[in-house]
């Protein structure tokens, strides 16, 4: 848990991924379409990919990837980024973040 938290703060938005999963491929996309330069960790493509996946289902992500954080902080998966994007709330926290500057 303490390696997400670690991780999930290294920069602006860090998203926890899996190479061959559509929805982290579909959330990827959205946020480089909103000019974010997310750090991206392939839970796929790491030694300790499981051991990550667990922590993150255990902090209420499920399906564990994809899995975002905001400015250090656990947003959630898809569904969570999609309404939040939908609503116009995620520009506000990406700002915050320091993730865009517009």
């Amino acid at each position: 848990m303490d390696r997400i938290a670690n991780l999930g703060s290294q920069k602006a938005v860090v998203i926890f991924s899996k190479s061959s999963c559509y929805m982290s491929h579909a959330i990827k996309r959205l946020f480089y379409e909103q000019g974010v330069s997310p750090m991206i960790h392939e839970l796929d493509q790491d030694s300790r990919g499981k051991e990550m996946e667990y922590a993150l289902m255990r902090l209420g992500c499920s399906p564990a990837v994809p899995a975002v954080f905001i400015g250090g902080k656990f947003v959630g998966s898809a569904t969570t980024v999609m309404t939040l994007h939908v609503n116009g709330s995620l520009k506000k926290l990406l700002k915050d973040a320091g993730a865009i500057w517009l």
